[in-house]
């Protein structure tokens, strides 16, 4: 099946683009058995049990927790998740799985017909369904052979599908931030590509506006949000250039070479016919009723669109708002500091989050759930600042201590560092600084205001940096009659 080419080289192409999420679910025990789902980390093919090893005679058990993660993802997401559902086999025959079939939802899915905003533009879901991973093979570096982990398999899985509503690599990347923060914020998943428990596979075509939908190219083993939009401007061009030559795009499942920047073909696409699907004989069908979904919505947290609306009316900046609610640690860092003194600015509080707090992580290399630093600590910081008790310049000499688990209370108490508010010893530093240098004194009062930094500098030196900024404006004002 291949896509004919546009019709002049000039015509304007559009991207069509559809994501297939993946989601490791956050339970003790694998979907089907009950075999941990701990298995980060650990030697390969320790955490299995008879049925993730596709051993005769064993049977499935649904694990209700998943199910009701899904039905709370699928309710996040717009989705209708009510009525009949069922699992269905999806035979194939690979190593990763040893059944030689996948327990999955064909035909009726937990979750279906919703939609998410992304950019201010609506991105329809297609479907959400349940179904356990695969396993893990490895190949080794110019080995002959390949390595299985079965670890991974078995583990309770979210699959959703969007619409082909995505225009831009830029807002797919948006779109996968939101799902994650949304499965983070319900704690259906921790999404962490990273460690494999949030996954994305694309699919992308190119069009002509107003014509039919070109033939798409599904790009796999896509490990992180920068690799999607990468993949995605790459194979936007590559099918652009196909057809500006006047070629034709193949179906084909591409693989994307991060080193090399580049997508590869891997084979060609199979069709739903080759996974012969039929009802899974072992598990009976679920059917969820309006009381099911009534106690699953009542078991959810604020979203981030719903924390985004509290942010902004709260009076935090647009910018910061949409960033910090699609940052689940870091909202849920700023709204317990907030919470240890409701009367702080909240921007000024996310100022220091954001700035400094953050480019102290940055150096270190490290996040910020790997620091010492704690909300009430940075509330209390940022409370001293406010409280005039000492200057935003102290602050940020005591923040390396406080990053490492310092009291900022403390470090005030031991170091003598309060703010300076004596008005005889400042007007003191000022006249000194004034006699030492009459150029700038007279440069001010001929209308040079400007020139008053320079005796700025001088008294805050003599007051050991610990008067009030502000206070050494206002008595330089009134020495020098400004």
């Amino acid at each position: 099946m291949s896509q004919p080419a546009p019709p002049a080289s000039t015509t304007e192409l559009q991207a069509v683009i559809g994501l297939e999420v993946h989601l490791h679910l956050n339970t003790r025990t694998k979907i089907f058995s009950a075999a941990s789902t701990d298995y980060f980390g650990h030697e390969p093919n320790t955490y299995t049990d008879p049925l993730t090893l596709g051993l005769p005679g064993t049977l499935p058990t649904l694990n209700a927790r998943a199910v009701d993660l899904a039905i709370m993802f699928g309710l996040a997401l717009g989705c209708d998740v009510s009525g009949f559902t069922q699992f269905h086999r999806k035979n194939y025959f690979y190593p990763d799985a040893p059944k030689n079939f996948q327990l999955s939802q064909y035909d009726r899915p937990i979750a279906r017909n919703g939609a998410v905003f992304v950019d201010g533009e609506r991105i329809g879901i297609t479907r959400a369904h349940l179904e356990d991973d695969a396993g893990k093979l490895m190949h080794p570096l110019y080995a002959p052979y390949s390595l299985l982990d079965l670890n991974r398999a078995g583990m309770p899985l979210i699959e959703m599908v969007t619409e082909p509503e995505i225009r831009s690599p830029e807002q797919a990347r948006n779109f996968l931030t939101l799902i994650r923060a949304t499965a983070q914020s319900l704690g259906v998943s921790e999404a962490n590509p990273e460690e494999g428990q949030m996954r994305c596979d694309v699919n992308v075509s190119v069009h002509v506006p107003g014509t039919p939908l070109g033939t798409k190219v599904e790009i796999k083993n896509l490990n992180s949000f920068r690799s999607v939009q990468r993949a995605l401007e790459y194979e936007i061009a590559r099918q652009t250039r196909v057809l500006r030559a006047g070629g034709s795009v193949s179906q084909d499942t591409m693989g994307w070479d991060e080193g090399g920047g580049r997508t590869f073909v891997m084979r060609t696409k199979e069709g739903e016919a080759d996974y012969r699907y039929f009802p899974e004989p072992d598990l009976p069908p679920l059917d969820i009723t309006p009381e099911w979904i009534a106690r699953v919505r009542a078991q959810m947290p604020e979203l981030p669109l719903q924390k985004r609306e509290r942010y902004l009316a709260a009076g935090l900046r647009e910018t910061d708002a949409d960033s910090v609610s699609v940052d689940v640690p870091v909202s849920r860092f700023l709204d317990e500091a907030l919470s240890h003194d409701p009367e702080l600015d909240l921007q000024k509080l996310a100022n220091w989050l954001l700035t400094d707090v953050a480019g102290w992580l940055s150096a270190k290399e490290l996040n910020l759930k790997a620091s010492n630093l704690t909300p009430a600590h940075l509330a209390a910081l940022v409370g001293l600042v406010e409280a005039g008790t000492i200057s935003g310049k102290m602050a940020k000499e005591l923040l390396p201590d406080v990053m490492e688990g310092a009291d900022p209370t403390e470090l005030v108490r031991a170091r003598g560092l309060s703010v300076v508010t004596d008005i005889a010893a400042i007007q003191a530093a000022v006249d000194a600084a004034m006699a030492a240098n009459p150029a700038a004194v007279e440069q001010v009062r001929a209308g040079n205001l400007k020139a008053a930094n320079a005796l700025f500098g001088p008294v805050m030196k003599a007051m050991n940096g610990q008067a009030g900024p502000d206070v050494v404006r206002r008595v330089l004002n009134e020495r020098l009659g400004v």
